[in-house]
């Protein structure tokens, strides 16, 4: 099943998407201080307007993770991987993409990661084109 809409940006996501391409991670800080990332423009536990960004990662702890054998069509790699829900430093909330580790005994809640940028960033969550294991 495949939705195919449009969301016009504001400035929250905006700058969100603009900071991958200019290869940095933004979160949103709410007035209470908690850092969320993907940032959101309402705090969900107050409903108030959240503009505060602040700089996270680009490293990061596996909060959870759940291993892909056998890829599809769609997903961001063509080897098996992770989705993998990845706490970045300096956030309080953690965010869902792929991790890149080869194979499901290299994963392990608590690992840390970092991103691997794409070659080409244009302004997309694609322009993180992975999580990968951070070398020790």
């Amino acid at each position: 099943m495949e939705l195919m809409y449009r969301r016009s940006l504001g400035p929250v996501v905006g700058a969100f998407l603009t900071g991958l391409r200019d290869g940095t991670v933004l979160a949103s800080r709410t007035a209470a201080g908690r850092v969320i990332c993907p940032p959101l423009e309402y705090d969900p536990d107050s409903g108030d307007a959240v503009d505060d960004l602040v700089e996270v990662g680009p490293g990061g702890v596996v909060t959870g993770w759940s291993w892909v054998a056998e890829p599809l069509r769609k997903h961001p790699f063509d080897h098996p991987f992770a989705w993998a829900l990845v706490q970045l430093d300096g956030a309080d909330t953690s965010m869902v993409h792929a991790l890149d580790a080869g194979s499901p005994d290299a994963v392990a809640t608590g690992m840390r990661v970092t991103v691997r940028w794409a070659v080409e960033r244009t302004g997309h969550i694609t322009d993180i084109a992975g999580f990968v294991p951070e070398e020790a």
